[in-house]
């Protein structure tokens, strides 16, 4: 590791624990990170359950964990941009820009600490699925290597959250770009009904989105698919633990030099 990369890690890490350290100071941030996906497990699957019915043994409740996991991980980092653009707002990024750190600290700081976040939201949604009958139904390795899968994705999404916040004028703002552009990316995928409900063009679509690649592969490690139900002869869908790291690859080269260099050039609002 370069002297500059250690530097970054090391300034990074304070940051990160600054951020941390908010929860102590404004506790509701927490409670309704955590609340959201005891939320949206609940209202699936007893309130929409019913309705929606995959094909096959799998129960509608061990179906919609994977996609609820998927979902809540990709709106978890909208958090990143949310506080960046609250920091630019107060002019905390100023502050930092005079101290003597790497100017990809407060970057890496803000997606590590929002890591934590992700990572208390899904043992929440974990344990709240297991009350309503979700199981694991495969080995600890496969499991841990699921929830992995999920926070690498969301890492990488934090990024992209990070350069919109920094090009936003204020969290209002951030909150309903990012609502618009996730929204449809969680909705026109396989997280909460069965591809088979698509055809066409829509189809291919919900085929090729990292987020239905995302859902089938926790899906596949968690054991919550049904081997009487045939796969589709997507790619994507054939090999999604390889085309979501895939994407996690892509969207890390291309965002993260972007969010630096968007934090170079961005001034307090």
């Amino acid at each position: 590791m370069s002297v500059g990369a250690a530097r970054a890690v090391t300034d990074g890490w304070i940051v990160a624990k600054r951020n941390l350290i908010k929860i102590k100071r404004v506790p509701e941030v927490l409670v309704f990170v955590l609340i959201s996906p005891i939320m949206f497990v609940l209202l699936f699957a007893y309130v929409f359950g019913g309705a929606i019915d995959p094909a096959g043994a799998v129960g509608y409740k061990e179906f919609l964990i994977g996609g609820i996991f998927a979902q809540t991980v990709v709106f978890g980092a909208t958090f990143t941009g949310a506080g960046l653009a609250e920091d630019m707002q107060k002019g905390i990024i100023d502050r930092f820009r005079s101290l003597p750190m790497s100017s990809a600290a407060v970057l890496v700081g803000r997606t590590t600490s929002d890591v934590v976040y992700n990572v208390l939201s899904l043992v929440i949604m974990a344990l709240t699925g297991l009350l309503v009958g979700w199981r694991i139904r495969e080995g600890v390795v496969d499991a841990a290597a699921g929830f992995l899968l999920l926070l690498l994705f969301a890492y990488a999404i934090s990024w992209v959250m990070a350069w919109v916040g920094l090009l936003v004028p204020s969290v209002e703002v951030i909150n309903n770009a990012s609502f618009i552009v996730i929204m449809p990316l969680t909705f026109v995928s396989n997280a909460f009904v069965p591809l088979e409900s698509f055809s066409g063009v829509l189809r291919h679509i919900v085929e090729w989105n990292p987020v239905s690649t995302l859902t089938q592969a926790v899906r596949e490690l968690f054991g919550n698919t049904d081997p009487t139900i045939p796969v589709s002869d997507a790619w994507p869908m054939q090999h999604p633990v390889v085309y979501t790291l895939l994407w996690v690859v892509l969207i890390l080269l291309v965002f993260v030099p972007l969010s630096v260099r968007q934090y170079r050039l961005s001034s307090s609002r």
